[in-house]
Parts: structure tokens; sequence; C-alpha cells
């Protein structure tokens, strides 16, 4: 039974074992089509958080997928294995598994360079499963997707369609979605995030397991963005903000990021050779480094010491936004050593907020999200049989009972919000998403920095405000998500007094 080869392995938390405890408790008791299919429910609340990496052709989606797992592994140009899902997992031995559309797998080696090869030279490919001896994909595993949409501009209602049933299969686990965009939000986005979560059978993408970044800015001309000063990284944050109003209540956030200084900065491919050719660019007088860093073509084809194959690696790896970066921290320090410059690439790249956001809202949230995500295919699984639906109902409902259990039901009232299944007022749906889209007690409240009384107060005044609402004005499905909130602001009115506020 693989109920008990599971049972050594680590669960999330204490959510995702109520849920497999309901599931082994149902098994019996559906058919052996619907078991079957609580066993596959199962397996993946004993793996690791699954992460898919969503975006347009060109977006820059595998370039960030190798900065997230700190090795340059996966293939960025435009190729074989970039139409192909692949999955990035933890294993004890570095290898490729490349698995065909009949169910067969061929185990391949990667490539000198460390990385997937460009081409496999295997016929009828369904997806891609490589293994990492890799720290970072202990506690989550990271799916990159083909690029959506098409060259020759294919409906976005056709997404689907990129995915054959078994590569289907390989997504059809990501309980979370980093959402790669570049420039602007294009108008059907909204569209393209609903296509990628139907096409991996997975839940609605909202603010509890979405975020996007925003890639690229480097390419952002800042004085085309009123109020960015020239800046290009403050034209960035502006344009983030207005994609992140665009994108609501799709994703929790959008996050400026410039993938390509991520990548070098975080896998090694920048060097002391490339610190030292960049010293000897920092070298030449300011009207001639002014004009190569006009253009790319300029900066490879100019007269200088630095050799032309090396300023083209580093154009490769830095492009010129980097370089430039890189050649102001010199100005400022001229000794500036290897190790210290690619910190500077890094804090430039913005990748840091953009880790620390998908730690907040994927990591410390683990328990939950896979833990909701599962009841979502427990129920979908048991909707064909009348009986069957009523006996999980019924076993999911006393599950939800529990006081411990009741972030799931922020969580649904979350996603019935976010995706227009309950419609409330604008205001209320704010201090909804609010309310379910963070850990962080104070940013619930939406009162950062306040002291802890008004924090008390506040969350009791909440409290009895979403009780009335539920009681009185609302519709029976607004009553359910006001029921819910009411709850929620209670546990933290009760959370904070047990922390000594009054």
């Amino acid at each position: 039974m693989l109920v008990t080869a599971l049972q050594g392995q680590q669960l999330a938390g204490p959510l995702c074992a109520a849920v497999a405890n309901l599931c082994a408790a149902l098994q019996p008791q559906v058919s052996p089509q619907t078991a079957a299919g609580f066993q596959e429910v199962l397996r993946r609340l004993h793996a690791p958080l699954q992460v898919a990496v969503a975006g347009r052709i060109k977006s820059g989606k595998s370039t960030l997928v190798n900065a997230l797992i700190g090795r340059r592994v996966a293939p960025t140009d435009i190729g074989e294995c970039t139409r192909l899902v692949t999955r990035y997992q933890y294993g004890t031995v570095d290898r490729i598994e490349v698995v065909l559309r009949d169910g067969r797998r061929q185990v391949l080696p990667f490539d000198a360079n460390g990385m997937i090869p460009a081409s496999l030279g295997v016929e009828g490919v369904s997806h891609i499963e490589a293994y990492l001896t890799n720290a970072v994909l202990r506690d989550i595993t990271v799916i990159d997707t083909p690029g959506l949409g098409s060259l020759d501009a294919a409906s976005v209602a056709r997404t689907e369609e990129l995915l054959d049933p078994v590569s289907r299969n390989a997504v059809a686990g990501a309980e979370a979605v980093l959402y790669v965009v570049t420039q602007g939000v294009r108008a059907d986005d909204h569209s393209t995030l609903a296509a990628f979560s139907a096409a991996t059978a997975s839940r609605e993408a909202g603010p509890v397991n979405a975020i996007a970044a925003l890639n690229k800015v480097d390419a952002v001309a800042p004085e085309t963005v009123e109020g960015s000063e020239g800046d290009v990284w403050r034209a960035a944050q502006i344009l983030a903000a207005k994609q992140a109003e665009l994108l609501k209540p799709r994703v929790a956030d959008v996050l400026p990021v410039i993938s390509l200084l991520a990548e070098s900065a975080e896998t090694g491919e920048f060097t002391s050779a490339d610190a030292e050719a960049l010293r000897a660019l920092a070298a030449l007088d300011a009207d001639t480094r002014t004009m190569m860093l006009m253009s790319g073509d300029l900066f490879t084809s100019w007269e200088c010491d630095v050799a032309a194959g090396v300023r083209s690696r580093l154009l490769e790896k830095l492009d010129l936004y980097g370089i430039g970066r890189a050649l102001e921290a010199l100005d400022a320090e001229p000794a500036l050593p290897a190790g210290a410059l690619r910190r500077v690439l890094f804090d430039a790249s913005g990748f840091a907020e953009v880790r620390g956001r998908l730690d907040a809202v994927f990591r410390a949230r683990a328990d939950g999200i896979k833990a909701a995500a599962a009841l979502a295919s427990v129920t979908s699984l048991a909707a064909g049989d009348a009986g069957e639906r009523q006996r999980v109902h019924d076993a999911i409902e006393l599950l939800l009972a529990r006081p411990e259990a009741h972030q799931l039901r922020l969580l649904e009232a979350l996603t019935l919000v976010s995706s227009g299944a309950v419609t409330l007022a604008p205001d209320l749906t704010e201090e909804v998403l609010r309310v379910g889209s963070t850990p962080d007690v104070a940013a619930q409240l939406g009162m950062p920095g306040r002291p802890g009384a008004e924090l008390v107060a506040f969350a009791l005044e909440r409290a009895g405000w979403w009780r009335s609402f539920a009681s009185f004005g609302a519709t029976p499905a607004q009553a359910r998500v006001a029921h819910v909130v009411h709850r929620a602001y209670f546990l933290i009115w009760q959370q904070l007094r047990a922390g000594g506020h009054r």
C-alpha cells in the first residue's frame, strides 16, 4: 500500500497530516478508481511543495528557474527542451529522466556544462524530470513550463493544447505559481493564468498561491514612466505596482527582477575572470565607457584592451545594465573583490525580494497551500458519484470544523472571493484578501508598525463587524465568507492577547 510506503516521509505540517488521514479513512468507502485518485493525492501530500514557473515565450522563465535553483541547468534558448515541461526535484544522484508519451523512461546525463542537453535525441518525449543533489529542492519542486502563447499569436484559449495528457500529469500537482511577465501586462494575462490553472488541473491561481515577477526591467526606459526621476529601478517599481493592480486578485504581488543578473550571481556564472575584465573596463576614460554602454554592438566592437570575446561573454552574463552597475561599484571602490562585486550584481537584480516573497507566500504556508490543494482534488475526484460525493463532503466538513483547521476555511474563502465566485463590495474584498494573503498579524490587520493594544482593539472590532454582516444584510454566499473572516479576526484577537497585548 502506498499509505504504508509514505508513512516515513515528511509531511508539510498538521493540516497535511489531517488531510492525509482523511484520504486514508475514505479509501475503503469509495470506488477503486476514486481510491486510486486518493493514492495520488497522498503521494503529493508527502512530496515537497510544487511551484510551477509560467509565462510567455521569451519572458525569461528558465533563467529565473536557474536562479531559484542556484545552478545553471535549465536551457534558456528556444529549442526542443523549452517546449517541454521540466520538473526539477531533489535526488541523491544528479540525473535526467526523459519520460516518453507511452510512460517509458530513458536516463540521460547532463551535458559537459552541467545543463540539460539542447537536443535529447529521443522521439515521443512527454516531459523531463531532472534530479539534483541540491538543498534548495529538498522542500520545493520547481516545474518549468512551456512558454504560453506562441510566436504566431495563437489564442490563449488553446494553452491547454501545449500539454499532452502525460505531460499535463507532470504539472498537475503544481500547488503554487510564479507567473513571469515582461514590460506591460497584456489584456489576456488573466485568461492566461486561468488557462494555466486549467491545464495543470490545479486550483485557481490567486493571492494564496500565486505571485508574479516583472522580468527584464533593465529594458525599461525610465523617461517614459512618470515619477521615475530617470531611475531605471524606480521606474520598474512603479510599473510593477501598476501591474499588481491589473492582475489582482490573481496574484499576491508583482515584483520587479532582472533574472539574467540573478542567474549569473546565484549560479557561479560570474567568475573572478569576469571581475578582472570589468576592472579593466573601469580603467577606461569616462567618454569611451559612455559610448560603449550605448548599445550591445558598440560595447563588443569598440577598440579597447579588453578582448571582444571577453566583452561578448560579459554582455551575455550581465547585459549593459549589469555591466554599468558593476562599473559604478568599481568607480566607488576600485579594489572591490570578485565576491563583493557578485553581491553588487545580485542586489541589482532584485532577486532577493522575489525569493523572500516566495518564502513568505509559499514556503512558510506550504502546509495550508498543499492541504487546500489536496482537499480540492479529493472533492473533484468524488464528484461523479452522489454517494461518494456526500461521504467526502461530510468528512471534509468534520475536518474543517476543527479550530486548528480554520486556515483551510480562510484559504477557501479567499479563493471564493478572488475567483469572483462570491462578490463583495470592493473595500470588503480588499479586506478579505489582506486577511487571508499573509501570515503576518499586523499586515493582516492592515496596521503594520502599530502598537499591540491598537491591534487587539481593531481585531475585536472587525470580528464584531463581520459577525453582524453575516447575520444582517449578507447573501447566503457572502455570509459563508463573513463567518470565516469573523472567526479569523477572533483568532487573531486571541493570539494577540495570549502574547501579552491588552
